[in-house]
């Protein structure tokens, strides 16, 4: 399987008028492949997000290195946004635009061959059942509507490579299932995923490989079964405690 990720000591350090320096990312480092979900899981301002944006080209790095598809972030930035789809709760949408309309938008801005666009759009409108509000101005939809939308916008130019961002935050459990019933899809289909949650759950059901993180490092890497392994512990929310909770306790 081919490399489509590769994260070497990527870090970001930020200025804080009060704190000084902070570390968001510390020396991350990991290797994603076509066909494999990899998850980053950890609590809430580990550095997940950090992370991601850094990979998306968001954020410059203070050092290290991370290329997606073989494009460098810092030397080739348009390219690598070309080959990802990114995914966050927090991506806003354009309120006047309808979802379609938002569609036909980015598919032209992400240069999808003028003459598959339709299809394309009209495929997503079917797939995430968007049709009752397809042709509705986006700031009268409701959050998980949005939601929809969001993903349908990600994935729309069809990149070999998938961020996501906490996606389900916010979703009601059948948008969330539609959600992650189709990156289980976009895995079979051969795409590089990224994903980032808190939710133990959704980890154990969508990744094939799983780095815990914390204060921006990286605590371990590996396979659910590798992780539950080095930490004696059966259910993943027992794994996640006993990783954090050594490295916390060793800090202390």
């Amino acid at each position: 399987m081919s490399k489509m990720i590769a994260a070497h000591g990527l870090t970001k350090v930020y200025h804080d008028g009060k704190r000084g320096d902070v570390t968001g990312a510390d020396s991350i480092t990991f290797e994603c492949v076509e066909g494999e979900i990899f998850g980053l899981l950890g609590p809430n301002g580990a550095g997940k997000t950090t992370t991601l944006r850094l990979m998306a080209t968001i954020l410059n790095p203070s050092s290290g290195t991370v290329t997606l598809n073989g494009y460098d972030v810092r030397s080739q930035p348009e390219r690598v946004r070309a080959s990802i789809g990114y995914l966050s709760g927090e991506t806003g949408l354009y309120g006047r635009l309808t979802p379609r309309e938002i569609l036909r938008y980015f598919a032209r801005l992400n240069r999808y061959p003028d003459g598959k666009r339709e299809g394309r759009i009209e495929e997503l409108v079917t797939l995430f059942e968007m049709g009752e509000f397809a042709d509705v101005r986006c700031e009268k939809l409701s959050t998980g509507m949005k939601q929809k939308v969001s993903i349908a916008r990600a994935v729309v130019h069809d990149p070999p490579i998938l961020i996501f961002d906490e996606p389900t935050s916010g979703l009601d459990i059948l948008v969330a299932d539609t959600l992650l019933t189709f990156i289980e899809e976009c895995r079979d289909a051969g795409k590089c995923i990224v994903f980032s949650t808190h939710i133990m759950s959704e980890a154990e059901r969508l990744c094939d490989r799983i780095s815990v993180i914390d204060h921006g490092r990286i605590l371990a890497t590996g396979t659910l079964d590798e992780l539950r392994r080095r930490t004696g512990e059966r259910y993943i929310e027992k794994v996640f405690r006993a990783l954090v909770g050594r490295e916390r306790h060793a800090e202390g």
